[in-house]
């Protein structure tokens, strides 16, 4: 079997700001996995604060004052 040897994509904070966004627009968690090419486990840690927890507080900031 050949895999795909090429290690997973970090999300940045910048990356879980975005998450926040796309979430609060109802975009499914594995639908935002896929376009950062990551597992949907990754954007889960984001939504339950255990992986950049000041991105909520950022994001929220940001929408609040677009």
């Amino acid at each position: 079997m050949v895999g795909n040897s090429k290690p997973s994509r970090h999300l940045t904070l910048e990356d879980a700001v975005i998450i926040w966004h796309w979430h609060w627009n109802g975009e499914f968690q594995h639908r935002i996995a896929a376009t950062f090419d990551v597992n949907p486990g990754r954007v889960n840690e984001v939504l339950k604060g255990r992986r950049h927890p000041e991105s909520r507080a950022l994001a929220l900031s940001r929408r609040l004052a677009a």
